[in-house]
Order: C-alpha cells, then sequence, then structure tokens
C-alpha cells in the first residue's frame, strides 16, 4: 500500500528535438551528409565512409562553416516565430565519449541562432494550445556507438560508426509547457510536418533524422497541502511517436508511483526506454552545464545575420502547414481531412493550388488528388506533384466531371493514359469512349427495357422505398455504356411519376 497520497498534482513536460538538416555537406566539412540526406529505401553507405580528417578529428584540420545549414536553421526559427540573433557565435562542448573523436562537439552555448519563439498546436480536445520555443540552436551530431555487429551477431565489445558524425543538427528546445504524453506526440507531430514542409529536414525517425527527448517532473501535492516536486529526468533518443507517447506516459506514472511509496523525488538524470519491458530505465545522473566546459570555438568566425539576409530567408518561409489548413478549411472549404492532407506536403499543397486557379473546383481537385491521383501516385513510388500530370489536366479533369460529362469512376482509368503527356482531359475521354451522352433517346430506352424486365424494383420504388431508385440508376448505367447518369435519375424520376 502507498504510505502517501497525492492530493492532486500538475505535469510539466518540455521537449528537446534534435532535426538533422537534409544538406548536402556536413556541418563543418564537405564531406557528403550520408545520414541527414538519406531518404527512405536508399542503400545507406558502408560504416566509416562518410568521414574525412577533420571528422576524425586529426591534428592540423580545421572546420568550414556550412552556410545552407545556417540557413536551414535560420527559415525554420521564422517558422517557429523566433527570434533570430543577428549575432551567434560557436562553442565547444567537451563530449569524452567514441562517437566524436575530437572529444568536444561544436554547439551553441549563450547565444544561440533562434530564441524565443512560440507554436500553436491542437490539445486533446482540440482546442488551440500555445508552446513556447525556448531556444533552437545548431550544432554537429555524433556518431553511433554499436552494441551488437550488423546482422545483430552479439559482440563483447562496442563498435563506432562515424557516418553520422558532423551532420548538421538543429536541436529545438520548448519551454515545459506541456501536461499530457498526447499534447507531446501532437506537438511532435506538427513539428515534423513543418520541418518537412520547408524542406530543411526529410524528418523520418526509422532513420534517426527527427529524435525526441522528453523532460518530465512532477508538482505532487500531499493531503496536507505540502508541494513535492520531483526531479526532472531526460528520456533518451525516442524515435517514433508511439515511443514518445508511452515512454512519457509511463516516467509520470513512474515518478508519482516512487513518490506515493517510498517518498523519493529522486535525482536529475537521464533516462532510456526499454520497449521489450515498456518502461524507462536509469542511465545516469545528468550533467550540469559546467560540466562541458563550454568556451567559444577559436576557429570559427561568428555569424552576422543582416537585414537583407534575413528579408531574403523570410521570403522563403511563407505561411505554415497550419495556416495553410487554415485556409484550405475556411476559404477553399474543404473538410479537416483533406486541408490536413494536402497541407502537409508542400509540392502537394501548390500542385493542389494551381489546379484550383486553373478553373477546378476546390472540392472536386482535392478529392481527384487525395483519392484517385494518390493511387496512381503510390503504385509508382512517386508523389503526387511529380507523377506524371499536369496541374492543368487535373482541372480539366474536375470540369468535366462538374459538367457530367464524364462519370467520376472514369477519372483513375482517364488519369493513368494522360501521366506522361500533354495531351487534352477531354480529347483522351472521348478516345476511351468515357465522354457520356446528353441525348435521352438511348436513356429512355434503356429505362423501358429495364422496367419491362424487373417490376420488383418497380414496384419497391412505388411503394415509397427511395433507395429502390439507386439500384434502378445501377441497372440502366449497366445496361449500356457512354449513359449520364444525372440524365438517368432524372429521366427515371419523370417516367416513374
Amino acid at each position: 500500500m502507498p504510505s502517501r497520497t497525492a492530493q492532486s498534482y500538475r505535469v510539466l513536460i518540455g521537449l528537446e528535438i534534435h532535426v538533422q538538416l537534409a544538406t548536402n555537406t556536413k556541418m563543418f566539412t564537405g564531406v557528403a551528409n550520408a545520414s541527414g540526406n538519406l531518404r527512405p529505401g536508399q542503400t545507406p553507405p558502408e560504416p566509416n565512409s562518410a568521414v574525412d580528417e577533420q571528422i576524425l578529428g586529426l591534428p592540423g584540420t580545421l572546420p568550414v562553416l556550412n552556410k545552407v545549414a545556417v540557413e536551414y536553421s535560420i527559415k525554420t526559427g521564422l517558422a517557429l516565430g523566433c527570434k533570430i540573433n543577428r549575432f551567434t557565435k560557436w562553442d565547444r562542448k567537451s563530449y569524452y565519449y567514441p562517437d566524436l573523436p575530437k572529444n568536444y562537439q561544436i554547439s551553441q552555448y549563450d547565444l544561440p541562432l533562434c530564441h524565443e519563439g512560440e507554436m500553436t498546436v491542437p490539445d486533446e480536445s482540440g482546442v488551440p494550445a500555445r508552446i513556447r520555443i525556448r531556444r533552437a540552436h545548431l550544432e554537429e551530431d555524433a556518431g553511433k556507438l554499436l552494441h551488437e555487429a550488423p546482422g545483430g551477431f552479439p559482440i563483447d565489445h562496442s563498435i563506432v560508426d562515424l557516418n553520422r558524425a558532423g551532420t548538421p543538427l538543429l536541436e529545438i528546445v520548448t519551454e515545459p509547457d506541456f501536461s499530457t504524453a498526447k499534447q507531446v506526440v501532437v506537438f511532435a507531430q506538427e513539428l515534423q510536418k513543418l520541418v518537412q514542409f520547408l524542406g530543411v529536414s526529410h524528418a523520418q525517425m526509422q532513420l534517426g533524422q527527427m529524435r525526441f527527448e522528453p523532460n518530465i517532473n512532477l508538482h505532487i501535492t500531499d493531503a496536507d497541502g505540502q508541494m513535492h516536486k520531483t526531479a526532472i529526468t531526460e528520456i533518451k533518443n525516442l524515435n517514433s511517436f508511439s515511443v514518445l507517447e508511452r515512454a512519457t506516459a509511463y516516467e509520470i506514472a513512474r515518478q508519482l508511483r516512487a513518490w506515493e511509496e517510498t517518498g523519493s523525488l529522486g535525482r536529475k538524470s537521464t533516462y532510456g526506454w526499454d520497449e521489450s519491458t515498456q518502461s524507462t530505465f536509469h542511465q545516469r545522473d545528468k550533467e550540469e552545464a559546467n560540466d562541458y566546459r563550454y568556451f567559444p570555438d577559436p576557429d570559427l568566425p561568428p555569424v552576422i545575420v543582416d537585414e537583407a539576409w534575413l528579408a531574403e530567408l523570410k521570403s522563403q518561409v511563407g505561411e505554415s502547414p497550419v495556416q495553410r489548413r487554415e485556409r484550405y478549411s475556411t476559404a477553399l472549404g474543404l473538410s479537416a481531412a483533406d486541408a490536413t492532407a494536402l497541407a502537409a506536403d508542400r509540392t502537394t499543397g501548390d500542385f493542389y493550388e494551381s489546379a484550383v486557379k486553373l478553373g477546378g473546383d476546390p472540392k472536386r481537385v482535392a478529392n481527384l488528388l487525395i483519392n484517385v491521383v494518390q493511387k496512381i501516385a503510390n503504385d509508382r513510388s512517386t508523389s503526387i506533384a511529380i507523377v506524371g500530370l499536369a496541374s492543368s489536366q487535373v482541372a480539366e479533369v474536375a470540369r468535366l466531371i462538374d459538367e457530367n460529362k464524364i462519370g467520376a469512376s472514369s477519372a483513375l482509368a482517364l488519369f493513368e493514359k494522360l501521366c506522361g503527356t500533354t495531351a487534352h482531359a477531354a480529347g483522351v475521354a472521348a478516345d476511351l469512349g468515357l465522354i457520356q451522352s446528353t441525348d435521352t433517346a438511348p436513356i429512355d430506352a434503356a429505362i423501358d427495357a429495364l422496367i419491362a424486365q424487373n417490376p420488383k424494383s418497380l414496384q419497391d420504388y412505388k411503394a415509397g422505398k427511395q433507395a429502390a431508385l439507386g439500384s434502378l440508376v445501377g441497372m440502366v448505367m449497366k445496361s449500356a455504356k457512354g449513359l449520364n447518369p444525372k440524365l438517368v435519375q432524372e429521366r427515371l424520376r419523370e417516367k416513374l411519376g
């Protein structure tokens, strides 16, 4: 039985997010960015092949700053509403582990590139919640220590792969504004969409390109009204939304249980997540900033962000996925699900908007892209924007459907024929026999034949069973090609009174 009882408790969660940037080269050297720029399905290079003298920390080597990584970081900061430091420097963080051979990490300490921002995301009840961004600083990633050999074979020592070392890494730190594991996950999902939308990171968690570290503690009020604050624990390197939610929820319960059973408030520590036991476990007590012995890097000049450079980057950011999603819902009338699907990817959203500007009905175009073109893109392992269709072709197909010249069910066959061509949709639809006739004579003939052959459906309709009408329309459409379903329904209603 618990020796003490919590009258109430408050959960405080801050989040650290490590985002590998998708630059062509690493942060401080011209070696290929083999980790941050790897896409799903691509074969990673051989271990320790994407390294050079600078990554290995050999004497006499000097770092050279990657300007694109700085620009990607500023664009992310701007999208998060951050202030951008016009003067920022680089600091050495002492780091005695085999995955950084230099024995230090080049990072930013007291002058981060971005600071004091915010991001609004819906909470569990759908109400917008403001999450403050403390800072977003740029640094280099470490290598990867492996405790089993490739292929899963056990070994009695650790091995290191330095291909990840030196990858540009943007660390985004929030204030402790979350109170539930679900809130943390919603924010993480929105942030992933944002960096992908901006084109600064592929953010594929299974490749380690986006990693989460929640910092959790509780303010517990006991039965006498006394406040007890548990020590902050940081859960390291979580790389899936499911694990992030489960690990955060478990750690909240663990801290409460530990206080109730022992009175312990714990120590400031780092924890890991054990998937096999579905539990967190202690790794080490947490270091303080002075343990890293930060000092300015003498080999790198500071970064000066002038007004012209900042204005240019602001012009490239544009609206965020959240803003675009809201505009699609309010201005174009899309459902929340359709707006989310189209706003998540920048190129898809741009393609959609182009088709709408060319005359396609917003809802019709959205339906075609999400339910038809996406199927073709999936079959070809590509995306909507580069599947081989022009936005003008999509707009034309949307108009043909809305004008009842072709049926919506014909769209897949028509798009498959249009892919990779510059042909007009109307001409291709005619060649495929998809154009629906507006002549009522064949429709009337088909209806007359149907009524003669299906007296039961006719009786059901006249008895007030409106569902029978749909069945009758379907049978008429099957009896002859090229019939206009809208006209079929109109003529059926007239003939049946």
